[in-house]
């Protein structure tokens, strides 16, 4: 096994979640490490926009049919890594061959999960890449319905939840009494509740490259277009709805929280690794709610400094209930 792949080149394609998988106990570090390195690849190819969205498909659809093995043929992916500004995605996609063997080398139990995973991951991926194919600065293309919305959070993100769930669950505390069916359930609600976020956050570059996630038939309820959030001016028309999906969000980062806590206490790498995500993302939405969010060019986040306060705080308050509880609310 390589570990390099599952570390250095881990650490400089996931950035800060690279914290998380660090701090992950060994028995479901690799498991989960490498499920996230296969899905940045797959991220990396389709958003690859100065390739022709067919040649991407093509290439996810490779990359997928090699990933469930219906395909023996080692991929390449040269052509596309040329076509990478970052050298740690470039080195990824001349790489994923690698990662395949990895995934190969795994536990029967373990690939058939990771291969569950990153198949929805890529039907997700896909289905992002035919809708907005022909959209660009020019042409602005919107998502229709609220339940398109959650299904694609659920697709690149809440079966992540119901992964790790079901990763952690087999090898860390398989005979504890839990609620296995609410713990998926608040899993799934944790993966969409973190790529809201994300979907929020970065509300204005994605106008600009023709994407609006915001459904169209909430948009009109408020008396809006897509093309009206390209003003920054008209924040105040959006606010409703955008206020109403903020709550939506602190509300599923709030099922996470409680997944965090349902699992058992003794798991104290896997809740901080938990933790940490949705203590983040809540402080994202605190500044959502204040900032104007279709001020162009500007991407809301908190600072590192921010960051490495709400870690550190997690991990010295950690054996205090009361105080641990009281990091998040639902209100937050």
């Amino acid at each position: 096994m390589s570990s390099e792949l599952l570390t250095s080149l881990l650490r400089d394609v996931s950035r800060s979640f690279y914290l998380t998988m660090r701090i992950l106990p060994s028995a479901v570090r690799p498991q989960i490490s490498l499920a996230y390195l296969l899905a940045r690849a797959t991220d990396t190819i389709a958003d690859t926009e100065v390739v022709p969205t067919d040649q991407r498909l093509n290439a996810l659809a490779e990359l997928r049919d090699r990933i469930l093995a219906k395909r023996s043929k080692p991929v390449n992916f040269g052509d596309l890594a040329r076509n990478q500004s970052l050298p740690a995605e470039r080195v990824l996609l001349e790489r994923c061959e690698e990662a395949i063997c990895i995934l190969q080398s795994f536990p029967e139990a373990d690939r058939e999960r990771i291969r569950e995973v990153l198949s929805v991951i890529t039907s997700g991926q896909e289905l992002d890449l035919v809708r907005f194919g022909s959209a660009d600065g020019k042409r602005l293309i919107a998502l229709e319905t609220e339940a398109e919305l959650d299904d694609y959070a659920y697709r690149v993100a809440g079966c992540v939840g119901e992964f790790w769930t079901k990763v952690c669950r087999a090898e860390l505390f398989p005979r504890t009494q839990l609620d296995d069916a609410a713990l998926l359930r608040d899993g799934v609600r944790f993966g969409k509740g973190l790529q809201m976020v994300n979907i929020l956050r970065d509300l204005p570059a994605d106008l600009r490259k023709g994407r609006c996630y915001l459904p169209t038939r909430e948009l009109a309820k408020v008396g809006l277009k897509p093309a009206d959030l390209l003003d920054p001016a008209k924040q105040a028309a959006l606010s409703p709805l955008f206020d109403r999906l903020v709550a939506v969000t602190q509300a599923h980062l709030s099922a996470g929280w409680d997944y965090t806590n349902a699992l058992p206490w003794g798991q104290v790498r896997v809740r901080l690794a938990c933790a940490w995500p949705v203590l983040l993302g809540a402080a994202t939405l605190r500044k959502l709610r204040v900032e104007n969010v279709l001020k162009p060019n500007h991407r809301i986040k908190i600072g590192r400094s921010e960051v490495r306060s709400i870690i550190l705080k997690s991990v010295l308050i950690y054996p205090f209930p009361r105080k641990w509880s009281g990091q998040f609310t639902k209100s937050s």
